[in-house]
């Protein structure tokens, strides 16, 4: 591609040294083009001269990255890191969007950079690259084990942030997680914790869950304390508002800044997003992925929300379960009938065993339907769909679920809550 950038204009291509398909006075010939993105990258920021906050955990680190970037708008101009790019291609990349496209750095007052790993030592390269002023783990889970002995070896590869941190920098650790908590060791610098259940300096207490519309919950902060509507659905999500929380509070802003800044706070494209329809009925888009746990969870949320006349899941079917995919995915139409969903739609081969799995249950067959195609299961509800329904629709990614919110925009009339 490097010929083609030239000739559309790009001002200079970085190659490796033995590049030699043309000589051009515009190439800039290094050992190793990785190192000098990188380079480039920390060079930026090293000019720049102003906050850095760098985010990690095992799970949540994208949502996490925009609800801080969310509550620091209140303060300055907040760049945050392209979606999930977080690792040693995606994280320069994400730096040097601060000086493409017209901008430029001193645009920016905070960078909230994102920062994931799957191996030792890929975190401590990170922060190399942008040395972070404070640094926050959100948790430590069970994922990347193929490539670590146990999960303290996981443990130890995120602290290579609390360890990165500038001298007089600030860490921000869970206190509610026995693996993130002891990293407060790990530097000289301040710590701020967060929690739910333990104590810390940043709580979310009296928490209530309001089902898939989110959740209430009182903020309480070093500087005083607010009552905040949340409006993502998940106890989880709590700790990622938790860490935003603690990081505006250490930059000085109120608890009621803060919570009118996490009240502003709207879910991902198809993960969780509400559709409210002018016929009176409201879709929960979280077609972006399914698998057993998560489908689950979300039953379990939709069961708690109040003021509906009908709750239906459409579950499309869950790939990549390996020898258990029938099992797995009976168990869920199981949790489906004990949760009292009122109308069951499975979509496309297994997941006829969600049906199956909710009827052997005790929900009455006719109220389940398997859709073998998303356009058979998008003709169904548009000729069942009432007003006062709730309706989840979730798959996993090769299912394209989405097709069926597509279909019934066609249909019906919607905006975004």
């Amino acid at each position: 591609f490097v010929e083609s950038a030239l000739t559309a204009g790009a001002l200079a291509a970085v190659v490796k040294e033995d590049f030699a398909k043309f000589s051009d006075s515009r190439l800039i010939k290094v050992p190793d083009t990785l190192i000098a993105l990188q380079q480039l990258a920390s060079e930026v920021l090293r000019r720049w001269d102003r906050p850095v906050i760098g985010i990690t955990g095992s799970a949540g680190k994208t949502t996490t990255k925009e609800l801080t970037a969310l509550v620091l708008s209140a303060k300055g101009q907040v760049h945050k890191s392209i979606g999930n790019l977080n690792n040693a291609y995606g994280l320069p990349l994400s730096i040097l969007e601060m000086v493409s496209n017209g901008a430029k750095a001193s645009d920016f007052d905070f960078a909230v950079l994102e920062m994931g790993m799957s191996t030792a030592g890929e975190i401590r390269r990170l922060c190399q690259i942008a040395p972070p002023n404070v640094g926050a783990v959100l948790n430590v889970k069970a994922v990347h084990l193929e490539n670590f002995e146990n999960i303290q070896g996981i443990a130890n590869a995120k602290a290579e942030l609390i360890e990165g941190l500038n001298p007089n920098g600030l860490a921000v650790l869970n206190a509610d997680d026995p693996l993130v908590l002891p990293m407060q060791t790990r530097h000289l610098g301040k710590t701020i914790t967060f929690a739910l259940e333990n104590p810390a300096e940043i709580r979310a207490i009296n928490a209530q869950s309001l089902g898939v519309l989110g959740s209430k919950f009182r903020l309480i902060t070093t500087k005083g304390q607010a009552d905040v509507s949340f409006p993502l659905a998940g106890k989880h999500l709590l700790y990622n508002a938790l860490i935003a929380a603690a990081i505006g509070d250490y930059f000085e802003l109120s608890a009621e800044t803060i919570a009118e800044r996490l009240q502003l706070a709207r879910p991902a494209y198809h993960r969780g997003e509400l559709l409210k329809f002018t016929e009176g009925f409201l879709i929960v888009d979280d077609s972006y992925n399914s698998n057993p746990h998560a489908l689950n969870e979300m039953v379990k949320m939709l069961a708690q929300t109040t003021g509906f006349s009908r709750k239906i899941v459409v579950a499309g079917e869950m790939l990549e379960l390996g020898k258990t995919a029938v099992e797995m995915h009976q168990s869920c139409g199981k949790f489906i009938a004990e949760n009292k969903i009122d109308l069951l739609v499975g979509v496309r081969a297994l997941a006829q065993e969600i049906v199956n799995g909710a009827v052997s249950a005790g929900m009455a067959k006719e109220n389940t339907y398997f859709a073998s195609t998303v356009q058979e299961a998008s003709q169904f509800l548009a000729e069942n769909i009432k007003a006062k329904d709730l309706i989840l629709i979730k798959g996993s990614r090769g299912v394209k679920t989405e097709l069926i919110i597509d279909l019934l925009k066609e249909k019906f009339s919607w905006e975004k809550t």
